[in-house]
């Protein structure tokens, strides 16, 4: 019995280290997929060297509290996954509130996370993916933007945030297709969604000083404290604006409209997205009748999901990221039955 038991643990090892095999990946890099206001925006594309033709693809935005960081920081990640899974995946840099001399606004963010969807899914093709079978993911800010790409896809109209009601104006569109004529094919559409230590309140942010001076986030940027629409928009006076931003308000009922599978997962010891926050945003999907799971990991906290190695997290991605991207994995796998 006790050979049988060690024998079927060496069968089981076997099975979980050929599921998780590396393979080679083949890298694009810095594909410039949009230009708005002339400020240009690349992609980094991971092509795992397998032998299906059609491959599921995996869209990640880097976090960085809105100001900080560009899709280098997801590079360990992106790598990871496309090496351990026959999933291609796509980096994607997005506009900074910083950018463009400190002009750019959150929705705009919104907007690029959006078009970048739009993108990918008229061009993957030719990178052997397969545009039906998209999922997105991001941290922290970046969580926030694939939340809102998830739930806001067919929040969209060509005026944008210019006049209300608000909506959103996908950076790129499809040829001779508007912002109308996407939200009306639910043309944003995504199969899966993975959320690490994300924002979901926008309004709280506000509330709790994200615009303000004292966020220390504004001088590692090297720009001006301000609000996330500017100067003449404020949460107290305009809460609609930030209502619009946050993922929060756009939970709905499975019987109106099936949202795709999503997995959020977080450390027990983060201090900037806290548990409670992932905790009451699985609840709430789970109570709406929507498919939802959430991790909580022991002893992490903030960015473990970083490229490289960081004193705030004291370790470096390879030790870090674990169990994570095993988690990150084995929720695409399902999904994507692999």
């Amino acid at each position: 019995m006790r050979r049988f038991k060690i024998c079927m643990l060496l069968v089981l090892a076997s099975l979980c280290s050929s599921a998780f095999a590396n393979h080679d990946i083949k890298h694009y890099p810095a594909i410039k997929w949009a230009s708005p206001k002339g400020f240009d925006l690349t992609l980094d594309i991971a092509v795992p060297q397998t032998d299906t033709k059609a491959k599921p693809v995996l869209i990640i935005f880097h976090g960085g509290g809105f100001l900080l960081n560009n899709k280098s920081i997801m590079t360990s990640l992106a790598d990871a996954i496309a090496s351990r899974t026959d999933i291609i995946t796509v980096n994607v840099n997005y506009r900074l509130l910083s950018d463009l001399d400190n002009t750019t606004t959150i929705n705009e963010l919104v907007e690029d996370a959006m078009g970048s969807v739009l993108w990918v899914k008229d061009n993957i093709s030719q990178y052997s993916g397969d545009p039906a079978k998209i999922a997105v993911t991001g941290d922290s800010a970046g969580g926030h933007l694939a939340a809102m790409v998830t739930l806001a896809g067919r929040k969209l109209d060509s005026d944008g945030f210019e006049k209300k009601p608000l909506g959103f104006k996908p950076t790129y569109l499809p040829k001779d297709m508007t912002a109308e004529d996407v939200a009306k094919k639910d043309g944003l559409k995504v199969q899966a969604t993975i959320l690490s230590y994300t924002a979901f309140s926008l309004v709280n942010m506000a509330k709790n000083g994200f615009e303000a001076e004292g966020n220390p986030t504004w001088k590692w940027a090297h720009a001006k404290a301000r609000g996330f629409f500017g100067d003449k928009i404020n949460v107290n006076d305009n809460l609609d604006y930030y209502q619009a931003i946050s993922p929060d308000q756009y939970l709905v009922s499975a019987k109106k409209y099936t949202l795709p599978p999503q997995f959020v997962h977080v450390g027990d010891q983060d201090p900037v997205t806290k548990p409670e926050f992932s905790q009451q945003y699985v609840d709430q999907l789970k109570k709406l009748g929507q498919s939802a799971r959430i991790k909580i990991h022991p002893g992490k906290s903030h960015g473990f999901l970083d490229s490289g190695c960081n004193d705030y997290n004291k370790g470096c991605f390879q030790e870090l990221s674990q169990p994570a991207v095993d988690d990150m994995v084995g929720f695409l796998n399902d999904v994507f039955h692999l």
